[in-house]
């Protein structure tokens, strides 16, 4: 989370008192992520302590949010740990707050686990397994905007500053995820709302008789309509990679991918193509963290993400083809 747009305390408090959450009693920003300004808000209601996050996205527009934000309330509704985005009493979830649209949400309790086990990934596949079929009657669609038609869009922009090794990398890769996409097995694939950017740091772990316990999905402001093979493809590029290497960690993908299909099993075509959506999801953050790298926003606390890690991911997944056997991923 950056800060682009400062929040005094006083305008903090007085959307705080309009959604009845209580009197403000500390305002802290958050220097983590690249997209939108966010704090944690504070507050006191009837002698009780509570906490939120205040949102104000810098991209996204007042017409585009209704869809994230009545997401989150759907998925919340149907029992998927999620933030609950809270409502005026017109019933709205989206203020305008220094000019830009803003939301404010619970915060989850718990932390991230950036050191995961075979357990963790197991509850975070089987978490989102859930939200897949917790998803599959949510009424509003959009489609996900960091999909291919973007990755078109912006790999010739930032082609100029790569080398030519990289340019070959991305310009083939890219010409193969728009084959890919032109194929009937592709338009087979199950789709429905993902979360599309479930990353370690947007899972939450709460600690439970000594063992941890998943509390919680967030940061769902990439969602989109699209495959759950691709999003399943996003979490594993992280969830069971070596950080350093960007190689597959295979006791992580099999404890990840058992547990999501004991709760939601994968079709023929997802089977097929989990490969190919592996390379689609390593292009995908590569593309974005060059176009952020590259040509960044000026932010007061702005953490710039390394473009080389899903460079090193997306090599890892086009060299030695995967393949998904029932249930696990092996290499």
């Amino acid at each position: 989370m950056a800060v682009y747009t400062e929040v005094s305390e006083q305008e903090a408090r007085t959307l705080l008192r309009a959604l009845d959450l209580g009197e403000l009693t500390q305002l802290r920003a958050c220097s983590g992520g690249i997209e939108n300004t966010n704090y944690f808000a504070s507050t006191e209601r009837a002698g009780q302590p509570h906490d939120y996050v205040l949102t104000l996205f810098e991209r996204l527009t007042f017409e585009q949010l209704p869809f994230y934000l009545r997401l989150m309330k759907h998925l919340a509704q149907r029992g998927i740990p999620v933030p609950e985005p809270h409502a005026n009493a017109q019933g709205s979830l989206v203020f305008e707050l220094k000019g830009k649209p803003a939301a404010v949400v619970d915060k989850l309790i718990g932390k991230s686990e950036l050191n995961p086990t075979p357990d963790h990934c197991a509850q975070v596949g089987a978490t989102l397994a859930r939200l897949h079929l917790a998803g599959r009657d949510f009424e509003l669609t959009q489609p996900n905007l960091r999909a291919l038609p973007w990755w078109n869009e912006v790999v010739p922009v930032v082609l100029p500053h790569l080398s030519a090794s990289q340019k070959t990398l991305i310009q083939s890769e890219l010409a193969y995820q728009n084959q890919i996409a032109a194929s009937s097995t592709y338009a087979a694939l199950p789709r429905g709302p993902i979360h599309a950017d479930l990353f370690r740091d947007n899972v939450m772990f709460d600690t439970l008789h000594g063992q941890p316990v998943l509390s919680g999905f967030f940061d769902f402001y990439f969602a989109g309509v699209d495959s759950f093979a691709f999003d399943l493809a996003v979490c594993l590029n992280d969830w069971c990679i070596d950080l350093a290497t960007g190689a597959h960690h295979a006791q992580r993908a099999d404890s990840f991918l058992a547990a999501y299909e004991s709760v939601r099993p994968l079709q023929t075509c997802e089977r097929q193509l989990l490969p190919a959506m592996l390379r689609a999801g390593a292009l995908r953050f590569w593309v974005s963290r060059l176009w952020d790298f590259y040509l960044p926003r000026a932010a007061s606390l702005l953490q710039a993400h390394d473009p080389s890690h899903f460079e090193r991911v997306l090599q890892q997944r086009v060299r030695p083809p995967l393949t998904v056997d029932q249930p696990a991923l092996t290499a």
